[in-house]
């Protein structure tokens, strides 16, 4: 196993694919849930999307166009950042579960559109499921999909941190 991951490590475009994969499981994932199982999103669960969706348009870029080194590591680079953002949002979401942070004031319903009458809003509120930030709909192992999807872009910024020292110890002539 030891000698999978340093040709992984050793090779960007590969470890970049990976990344890209993983986010898009992740993606799949949280579209199955909401889908699937009908588990409505809150806004930070809409939230922890961004940074996934943002390394997929990356990694296909990358794959296509970054075939120099330099662009390689400018790709790692900024999967780490974005990966570093997920991690974040994931944390942050999680904590607010757990009543550790004070979520946003307006996690929850559809604001009513401007110029609306009172017949309207009351229209809205009765049409309007609320999906409040501070509970998990879902938990595994005593983790929700918030710090399923931490643990995850935590594993992944890692990744991209150990390729991108991987990258920068190999002599300029073993890069490709």
């Amino acid at each position: 196993m030891t000698g999978s991951v340093s040709r992984l490590l050793a090779d960007p475009r590969r470890l970049i694919a990976l990344i890209g994969l993983a986010s898009l499981a992740l993606i799949a994932g949280a579209w199955f849930f909401e889908l699937v199982l009908h588990l409505r999103p809150c806004k930070l669960c809409l939230e922890q999307r961004a940074p996934h969706y943002a390394v997929i348009g990356l990694t296909t870029l990358a794959l296509l166009f970054a075939r120099s080194r330099r662009l390689q590591i400018a790709a790692l680079i900024a999967l780490a950042l974005l990966m570093a953002w997920s991690t974040g949002l994931g944390v942050y979401h999680s904590g607010v579960e757990w009543g550790v942070f004070a979520g946003p004031n307006d996690c929850g319903g559809t604001p009513a559109p401007a110029g609306a009458g009172v017949q309207d809003l009351m229209k809205q509120l009765q049409t309007t499921r609320i999906v409040s930030c501070t509970e998990a709909a879902w938990r595994f192992l005593g983790l929700s999909l918030a710090g399923w999807n931490a643990l995850a872009s935590l594993a992944l910024l890692a990744l991209a941190l150990l390729g991108l020292k991987s990258a920068a110890q190999r002599p300029e002539s073993s890069q490709n």
